[in-house]
């Protein structure tokens, strides 16, 4: 493999330039297990809704990348110790983390493979990588395993305010137009401090912290989980539950994504089928789509055809659960000459939910000049901490806009 000679750069158009640092950080973004990324949307099918929303999972690992570097120095300038191989380290493991997403990101993490956490799959590639460089991605993968006695470094990459929220909440923001997220990342990443091997922020920037909070809260509600957003992934859904049902008779045109739906015996992710996911992305799944719209299943066909041409069903989302009279109605409105696997697939409710600070968590942490730590739930005693833990419950019930047959 080449070696890196030179200072590569990447024109962001949140943060301008980023910075490369290490050889081992530039093969690694060089490797195709990476370069896939750029093939793999960040927001799944939110471009359905806010048509500027297609960036990928490239940009959004580059950028917590960068966020994670300034984080460093904001530290190493506070004098907390970060060797050069821990930094690395720092920056490969957050470079890393969503390496496992497969394509539309979450929309398809529970139907493609079952029962597997993008998560796992990505520290299986991490693993997979450190075996192909030589061990050179074992630190890396002691920090995004917690398994590194020096705290704030996993709390960095995984946390409630960690530079993985810092990054997505200010891109999407950007992409989608919502300037609801668009929180003071600099202001954060500035207040950032290391008490007793554990991330705490100075209680001067309360407020950037608070903002981030309320951030996170809207934007689940306004973007991450925008009803005509979630209507379409539900819908992609279906069409991966009825491709499953219908096993080798679904028409699969493409041999790695058959695999993953094989009805005779339980998935094993073995080695084989880690190289098949990986060579996955947004691309297949939309080509498989565009087959299925010509295909002889019926159900498969109308789901297919609802999600190229964007005539997604109708969703409707109250606080309280859907009553069994309510989705029966509905499908004697809408789909009354359906056989109940039919009707059952175009009228369906179920719930989602949005949790924006978890107290039995490790939780957000304030120091003042003294070095007195405080969790912030105590410090900003004017915001309900109660109901921002708690988790907030909606239901939702799809079904057809109007009358219609298969």
């Amino acid at each position: 493999m080449s070696v890196h000679t030179k200072v590569t750069l990447f024109n962001d158009p949140i943060y301008g330039f980023i910075a490369i640092e290490t050889p081992l950080i530039f093969q690694l973004i060089e490797h195709p297990y990476f370069q896939r990324l750029r093939r793999i949307a960040q927001m799944g099918l939110s471009s359905l809704v806010y048509p500027g929303a297609h960036h990928t999972r490239f940009e959004h690992a580059l950028g917590a990348m960068h966020i994670m570097q300034r984080a460093i120095a904001v530290l190493r300038a506070k004098g907390v110790a970060i060797s050069e191989a821990e930094s690395e380290a720092m920056q490969v493991a957050i470079l890393l983390h969503d390496i496992g997403h497969g394509p539309f990101s979450h929309a398809t993490e529970k139907s493609l493979i079952q029962g597997i956490a993008h998560e796992s799959i990505s520290i299986q590639i991490m693993e997979s990588l450190n075996t192909e460089f030589n061990g050179g991605l074992t630190l890396a993968l002691q920090i995004f395993k917690n398994q590194y006695p020096r705290k704030f470094m996993h709390q960095l990459l995984s946390g409630q305010l960690d530079v993985d929220r810092l990054d997505y909440l200010k891109r999407d923001s950007f992409y989608t137009g919502v300037t609801e997220g668009n929180i003071n990342t600099e202001r954060i990443l500035a207040t950032m401090n290391v008490v007793d091997e554990n991330l705490v922020f100075e209680i001067k920037g309360i407020h950037s912290l608070e903002k981030f909070l309320l951030a996170r809260r809207l934007m689940y509600w306004q973007v991450y989980l925008h009803k005509t957003s979630l209507v379409a992934e539900l819908l992609l859904v279906k069409a991966l539950e009825r491709a499953r049902s219908l096993g080798s008779d679904a028409g699969f045109t493409n041999p790695n994504l058959a695999l993953f739906f094989s009805t005779e015996k339980p998935i094993v992710f073995d080695e084989s089928l880690l190289t098949a996911y990986l060579r996955l992305d947004d691309s297949d799944l939309m080509q498989q789509l565009k087959q299925w719209s010509h295909g002889s299943d019926s159900i498969l066909k109308k789901l297919s055809l609802q999600l190229l041409q964007r005539n997604l069903l109708k969703i409707k989302i109250k606080d309280t659960p859907f009553l069994p009279a309510e989705i029966q109605n509905k499908k004697e409105a809408t789909v009354p000459n359906l056989d109940t696997i039919a009707q059952d697939t175009f009228v369906f409710s179920g719930s989602v939910s949005n949790q924006t600070y978890v107290t039995d968590a490790q939780k957000i942490v304030l120091v003042d000049k003294a070095k007195k730590t405080i969790s912030i739930e105590r410090a900003i005693d004017y915001l309900d901490f109660d109901a921002f833990s708690k988790p907030q419950i909606k239901y939702y019930l799809c079904y057809p806009k109007q009358l219609f047959y298969l």
